[in-house]
């Protein structure tokens, strides 16, 4: 080869150690997904329900965080004793009025007021620093914790949810709860009406405009702290929300609270950060890997859940649509 002459170009392009390991992350998955369809469709088509079930409840959860943590970059680790308190207001308004949707709009306006008022009377006092967020957002989880014991003790509680989401649906020898689907459809809307929120609505673009650059959205006129605030009554709220479904999916009790924040923060990790979409995706993904490692693993379920959240770390850092949007 002549000196200077470029090198010579391989006819096949690059491929990139993430393709790869997305592509073949694919196959085995789509591989293991036959197996299963063919070896006991009845146990497979039960598990999905139950991880897409499992994963629209840890949206509503994670949906809020993403707001906060996400868009506003607050650490706030008290929003899983944000869903606890949503949960024990929720059951108390449901055994006092007997309406459960009651309960549901109950808890969640109490739980975005509760969050409005720590946000305005002390997060803004702190800056803006993560460190002393973290501090006072772990001092509200136990004040938080400390008070539900006292008002609820430390028993198990169940909402009761309404008669005609109390039975069962089968199709072609299928059994499965009515109200789970339900949960899933609940998701399912929250998750269409925060998207439009932000993207297709004035507010969700001043919103978004208050997060990239509040100083030039400022000088428009616009008020940035009261936008933030809404932002964070609004995450508050999911919280809520989700406190008052978990609690009639599954139970309410103490503890609960550290649970469902590891829970927000694996969705939003794996999903990316401030990303709607991505909470969604992130959802599913832990929903779906703790059904099948719960059926198949069930010692090592966590350990499988952890994993697959190593791994697609390792090819997106930025989670699966981080900077997508």
């Amino acid at each position: 080869m002549a000196v200077g002459a470029a090198p010579p170009t391989s006819r096949f392009p690059a491929v990139s150690r993430g393709r790869v390991l997305w592509t073949a992350g694919g196959i085995a998955v789509l591989a293991l997904t036959v197996r299963e369809l063919v070896a006991a469709p009845a146990v497979f088509v039960t598990t999905v329900l139950d991880g897409l079930t499992t994963a629209g409840l840890y949206f509503l959860v994670a949906s809020g965080f993403t707001l906060i943590f996400g868009l506003l970059r607050v650490t706030n680790l008290a929003h899983g004793s944000f869903y606890l308190a949503g949960g024990y207001v929720g059951y108390s308004l449901r055994e006092a009025t007997g309406n459960w949707f009651l309960a549901l709009a109950g808890a969640a306006v109490a739980v975005a007021l509760l969050g409005l008022l720590f946000q305005l009377t002390v997060l803004r006092l702190v800056g803006g620093d993560p460190l002393r967020e973290s501090l006072v957002t772990i001092g509200l989880s136990v004040v938080v914790a400390d008070m539900t014991l006292a008002v609820w003790g430390g028993s198990s509680l169940d909402i009761t949810i309404p008669p005609f989401l109390g039975s069962t649906i089968e199709v072609h020898g299928l059994i499965y709860s009515r109200f789970r689907l339900a949960l899933l459809g609940l998701a399912l809307l929250v998750g269409f009406g925060l998207w439009v929120l932000l993207h297709r609505t004035r507010l969700g673009m001043t919103i978004r405009a208050g997060v990239d650059d509040p100083l030039i959205l400022a000088t428009s006129g616009v008020n940035v702290p009261l936008v933030l605030s809404f932002v964070f009554g609004l995450g508050s709220l999911m919280a809520g929300l989700a406190g008052v479904a978990g609690g009639s999916y599954l139970s309410l009790s103490q503890g609960e609270d550290a649970r469902y924040l590891l829970v927000s923060l694996l969705v939003v990790i794996v999903g990316g950060l401030g990303s709607v979409p991505g909470a969604v995706v992130g959802s599913v993904v832990v929903g779906l890997v703790q059904a099948f490692a719960q059926v198949h693993l069930p010692t090592y379920s966590v350990l499988v859940t952890f994993g697959v959240m190593i791994v697609i770390l390792a090819v997106r850092p930025r989670g699966v649509l981080g900077g997508a949007e």
